[in-house]
């Protein structure tokens, strides 16, 4: 049997905009609980809520799923992702499929330039840890003597690179480029690692 909170989940994946009575009728509980659920819930980053007019009087409350309530639920992109990839290598060369990774990490890269311009190798990596947080990454870095550290603690595209490593080409241009530094790869998961790290070269001002 599902749980009241699947069932509220659901039930906002297929009628976004409801309002606590209009889930409270949907679940078959009364409005207290929906709400108690609804507050765990958007704690949890899985609903939002809008106020809505509707004629006189006070706007009311009406709730959707986030991005992240979406994701809880199953979807076809990485079998689709996986089918896209396998399409590409059968009509490229493992060159040309890594070049366009490339592109797409220095494109992603390339979007941040006016904010990154005039920054240091070590300001860079500050702004550098979000935007990998924002891509499903969990990483941490530390300065050494002569280089920074970079580990990449999860990666998310773990079950796309377990066939196709060359995506790990779109990780190294997005750093090297945001880093604007010469990257090394010290260790990958795909050759069995437990994590990926990268060694930074320092700017001479820096070492």
């Amino acid at each position: 049997m599902k749980s009241t909170r699947e069932k509220i989940l659901r039930t906002l994946l297929a009628f976004p905009g409801s309002t606590i009575n209009d889930l409270a009728e949907a679940v078959g509980i009364n409005g207290i609980s929906v709400r108690h659920h609804l507050t765990t819930l958007e704690a949890e980053d899985m609903v939002t809520s809008s106020e809505e007019r509707h004629g006189v009087g006070r706007p009311r409350l009406i709730y959707s799923l986030t991005e992240k309530g979406l994701e809880a639920f199953p979807s076809s992109y990485l079998r689709l992702t996986q089918r896209l990839i396998k399409t590409l290598k059968g009509h490229l060369s493992p060159s040309d499929l890594e070049s366009i990774f490339k592109e797409i990490g220095s494109g992603m890269a390339d979007s941040y330039a006016e904010e990154l311009d005039g920054k240091s190798v070590e300001e860079r990596l500050q702004l550098l840890k979000p935007v990998l947080t924002q891509e499903g990454f969990i990483v941490e870095w530390q300065k050494n003597e002569e280089t920074y550290t970079l580990k990449t603690l999860s990666c998310p595209y773990y079950r796309i690179g377990q066939d196709f490593p060359e995506v790990c080409a779109l990780d190294l241009a997005l750093i090297s480029e945001f880093l604007n530094t010469a990257v090394i790869v010290e260790a990958c998961i795909f050759d069995n690692a437990q994590h990926c790290i990268y060694q930074i070269h320092l700017d001479p001002e820096e070492a």
